[in-house]
């Protein structure tokens, strides 16, 4: 699609958040990655370009994962998490996501982040949030036109809320409907959810399973 290479040949160029250049350009290498050449740029959003009847958004890269390997969810426990969900809702071909290469094809998804370069401790400032959605994530959805959304935490769903103005309190499992978009809630697959039990597979496979019925989207 001519806008989304467009758009990406932009985005992966974007300094508009010194704090956030800063930062993504010295995350040190983890000792198992130590071979690996980290991406260090804003990490693009990827999916089912034709068909992206669900957008699932996040908060923002991982410093080792989409920070590494310049694929949103990819190469970190959160990616696998999803991408296990993913793959037994019948959305992915394969239950993981771990590099570019990997062969990975999506159903129906297209998968972005409200903030496109990794905040420090995870947390993007107000203003970097805002600059962020302004400047790529409200033509995201503009462009991609999703039928269905997935928020993955409090601050994604946050980010969503600020694009398409409306207002409305995160829970868990539960949607929201909005100009006919409906707006899905889940936990993020961050190792503090999924290894408490918080969030559980058969959650976030439930979640997409409604998002589909919901999008029109049948599992392969």
């Amino acid at each position: 699609m001519s806008w989304y290479n467009d758009f990406i040949s932009k985005l992966i160029e974007c300094r508009a958040c010194p704090r956030l250049v800063s930062y993504r350009e010295r995350v040190k290498p983890l000792p198992r990655f130590m071979n690996d050449r980290y991406w260090l740029r804003p990490v693009p959003p990827w999916g089912d370009l034709n068909n992206a009847r669900i957008m699932i958004v996040g908060l923002a890269p991982a410093a080792h994962g989409g920070n590494r390997t310049g694929r949103m969810f990819t190469g970190d426990s959160s990616a696998q998490f999803l991408f296990r969900a993913l793959y037994e809702a019948g959305l992915s071909n394969k239950p993981y996501s771990i590099s570019r290469n990997d062969g990975v094809t999506l159903k129906c998804i297209y998968i972005t982040s409200v903030v496109k370069c990794v905040p420090p401790n995870n947390r993007p400032s107000n203003e970097e949030l805002h600059t962020c959605i302004g400047n790529w994530f409200r033509y995201e959805l503009e462009h991609v036109g999703p039928r269905a959304i997935i928020a993955l935490g409090h601050i994604a769903f946050l980010g969503i809320k600020l694009a398409l103005g409306i207002r409305a309190e995160f829970r868990h499992s539960e949607y929201i409907d909005f100009n006919g978009i409906r707006i899905f809630m889940s936990y993020h697959p961050s190792p503090r959810n999924t290894n408490t039990g918080r969030l559980r597979i058969r959650d976030l496979v439930n979640i997409l399973r409604m998002a589909m019925e919901y999008s029109g989207c049948e599992s392969t």
